[in-house]
């Protein structure tokens, strides 16, 4: 298999297509239970086209595709009459880096041959291509069921699993392939380089050069790994054994990365999730467990920052921050620090209107995302954005208040004080007891708006009911007093 750049992401099934090619699955296994192999067939091809990189859904089909023709090692009996067509277009689309078009070619090759070793060899080059490792590795294996030693199959697997840093399995193939073929230079090469690999991996080479000794503190410390190792172990292979006995199960998923976070082992976690995502077709739960993992470093880093800044800050002032983090060899400016505190609020923020986008579309009936959405929306200047998330959530009495203030700034940034008001006021008439701070908002809003655009009168009655309330609130003393003097002053 030749070694080429991925050719881009995998296109991302829409809500809608994943609904429909779960639908198709679960009725795939349905009809292959009562031996409708072909009706079978057809529905999984529908599942791949629409989610082309779910593992599980070509694990179907080619599990169906074999039980059809009982796992004869041939197919059909007609199939060299009917595969040429389609392998000819396999070819042309790989030669074209349309891989897609490839994979969905090689399917109609493999329902008449489920075990055509080149076909095979042509999908796991465009499965490489587009960055789908288990799958390439996953049909080459298909095709090893019929062709165990073929030295171009077990070359391109070998190749597979060097490049995922598998080398014991990379070299039992070389082996095969220097077995089969006893004048193969890369083959002779590659067992003796994919040794060294091995040994370098385990860390052996990498200790005895750096001279490490065995110590008692060293001992206790490797014990101490050892055990939490082997607890996690424990605890992650029942799950392990579940998902394998069911893998679209999403729960099963969040279960194991749990286990994995518990250990502090967030990458693997991930690595769970994003798995998970494929075998279950982009399950909401995952998805939203996905976003929270790639939020928290973000967040980790904006504490950091902040802290960092304070401590700049008090250390300005004459006084130190006894809880910030110590500072590194490389101190940032504090002109530094407030620039990337800006860029991770942004980068945060951001991530957040993704997790709430799949909320809000998930649960349309529960406004309180939209809400929520809305807000983030305002915080990036996506002001039109947001406005139509808060007015689909003021339709809900009990959120009316929170969308009306809302939808009051971004009129207001929008320079429409009209409709800005409207929203105010309409806030203000249905703002619940024992929410002053959105109150005494409000009011602010009301004041300065009306000041803003001439309405004088309107703003020292409002200033002076907010001045009431709270008049240490922002600035309100102050600008009721300038108000004032320019209203004796027209």
């Amino acid at each position: 298999m030749t070694d080429q750049p991925p050719a881009g992401p995998v296109p991302v099934p829409t809500a809608e297509q994943r609904r429909i090619a779960q639908e198709s699955f679960a009725k795939a296994k349905e009809m292959s239970k009562d031996g409708g192999h072909d009706y079978a067939i057809q529905l999984l091809l529908t599942c791949c086209r629409l989610d082309p990189g779910n593992f599980h859904y070509r694990q179907e089909l080619r599990r169906t595709q074999k039980t059809k023709y009982g796992n004869n090692l041939r197919g059909s009996r007609f199939a060299f009459l009917s595969t040429p067509r389609w392998k000819a277009k396999l070819r042309v689309a790989k030669r074209g880096r349309d891989y897609l078009k490839a994979l969905e070619y090689g399917e109609q090759v493999l329902c008449r041959n489920p075990w055509d070793q080149g076909a095979q060899l042509d999908m796991a080059e465009a499965f490489d291509a587009l960055g789908l490792s288990d799958l390439a590795v996953f049909t080459l294996d298909q095709a090893r069921q019929k062709y165990p030693k073929d030295v171009t199959l077990n070359r391109a697997l070998a190749r597979q699993f060097e490049k995922r840093g598998d080398f014991q399995k990379a070299m039992v193939l070389w082996q095969l392939v220097r077995d089969a073929s006893p004048s193969d230079v890369e083959a002779a090469h590659k067992a003796k380089d994919l040794a060294a690999s091995a040994t370098i991996q385990k860390g052996q080479y990498e200790e005895a050069a750096a001279g490490t000794k065995e110590s008692p503190v060293m001992g206790r410390i490797e014990s101490r790994a050892t055990e939490k190792q082997d607890k996690l172990l424990r605890e992650a292979e029942p799950i392990l054994k579940r998902i394998e006995a069911d893998p679209t199960e999403p729960t099963l998923y969040l279960q194991l990365a749990a286990v994995y976070r518990k250990s502090n082992q967030d990458d693997r976690a991930r690595d769970v999730l994003r798995r998970g995502l494929g075998a279950t077709g982009n399950a909401f739960q995952i998805q939203l467990e996905l976003m929270g993992l790639d939020l928290a470093p973000l967040r980790k880093n904006l504490e950091h920052t902040e802290a960092r800044l304070r401590a700049l800050k008090d250390k300005a002032r004459g006084g130190a921050d006894d809880t910030a983090p110590a500072a590194t060899t490389e101190e940032l400016t504090e002109g530094e620090l407030t620039a990337l505190r800006v860029k991770l609020l942004r980068e945060i923020n951001a991530r957040e209107i993704d997790s709430f986008r799949v909320k809000a579309d998930r649960f349309p009936n529960e406004l309180g995302h939209r809400i929520e959405l809305g807000t983030r929306l305002l915080k990036a200047d996506r002001t039109d954005d947001a406005i139509a998330e808060l007015q689909l959530a003021r339709r809900d009495e009990r959120l009316k208040w929170r969308a009306a203030l809302l939808l009051g700034m971004c009129f207001k940034k929008r320079n429409n004080w009209r409709l800005a008001q409207r929203n105010f006021e309409e806030g203000l008439a249905a703002v619940p007891e024992g929410e002053e701070a959105v109150k005494k908002e409000l009011l602010y809003q009301l004041a300065t708006g009306s000041a803003e655009n001439g309405d004088l009168p309107r703003a020292i009655d409002l200033g002076h009911e907010l001045a009431n309330l709270d008049f240490s609130f922002k600035n309100i003393g102050k600008l009721l007093d300038e108000w004032n003097d320019r209203l004796q002053s027209a």
